[in-house]
C-alpha cells in the first residue's frame, strides 16, 4: 500500500479507538528522544509526497503517521522498511530525512505526551472527526494532521481551530 512494500495500516476515524489501540506502545516511548523523521520525497518535483507516512524516530521504534480521505488515520510501528525502494506509479519517490521545518524544530527534543485532536463538528451525524495525532517535546510541538486525504504537518503552538470546536485526546 502506498508503493510500501509490506505496509497495510489499519484506517481509524475514532481518536477513543485510536489512542487505546496504542496508548501502550506510546507509553513506552514517552520520554525518549526524536532522533529522526522521514518523509516520502517526490524527486522530480522536489517535494514532500505528502500522501505517504511521517516517520517519527525514537531509537530502536519507529512510529509511522498516515492520514487518508476526511478523517482517517494509521498508526504503525517499524512496518516501513526505508532500504526497500518505493513503487509508486508515474512517481519517482525516496525517503528524505527531516524534510520539513516542522520535522526539524523537535529533532533530538524528548517526548513528553501524544495525543489525538478531534473537531467537533456541528452535525448530528458526525459529532466528532479525527483530526491530528499531536506530539508534545520539551518546548515544542509537532502535529501530524488531515490536510484532506493526505498527511499535513505543523509546530505551531496550538492548533487553528476556533475555541469549543476541538478536543484532546490523550494517549500517553
Amino acid at each position: 500500500m502506498l508503493g510500501i512494500e509490506g505496509y497495510e495500516p489499519q484506517w481509524c476515524h475514532s481518536a477513543k479507538t485510536l489512542a487505546a489501540a496504542h496508548r501502550s506502545r506510546f507509553s513506552r516511548i514517552v520520554g525518549r528522544h526524536l532522533d529522526g523523521a522521514w518523509l516520502m520525497w517526490d524527486l522530480d518535483r522536489r517535494r514532500w509526497f505528502a500522501d505517504g507516512p511521517v516517520i517519527l524516530g525514537f531509537g530502536d521504534v519507529n512510529v509511522e503517521v498516515t492520514h487518508r480521505k476526511f478523517d482517517e488515520c494509521a498508526i504503525t510501528w517499524n512496518h516501513v522498511d526505508m532500504s526497500m525502494p518505493l513503487d509508486w506509479p508515474g512517481l519517482a519517490l525516496d525517503w528524505r530525512a527531516d524534510a520539513h521545518d516542522a520535522l526539524r524544530s523537535v529533532q533530538g527534543r524528548r517526548l513528553r505526551e501524544v495525543n489525538v485532536i478531534e473537531r467537533i463538528m456541528p452535525s448530528h451525524w458526525r459529532p466528532r472527526v479525527l483530526h491530528a495525532i499531536e506530539f508534545l517535546f520539551d518546548g515544542a510541538r509537532l502535529a501530524i494532521y488531515n490536510a484532506l486525504d493526505e498527511n499535513g504537518l505543523t509546530d505551531s503552538e496550538e492548533i487553528d481551530l476556533a475555541v469549543g470546536f476541538w478536543c484532546r485526546v490523550p494517549i500517553a
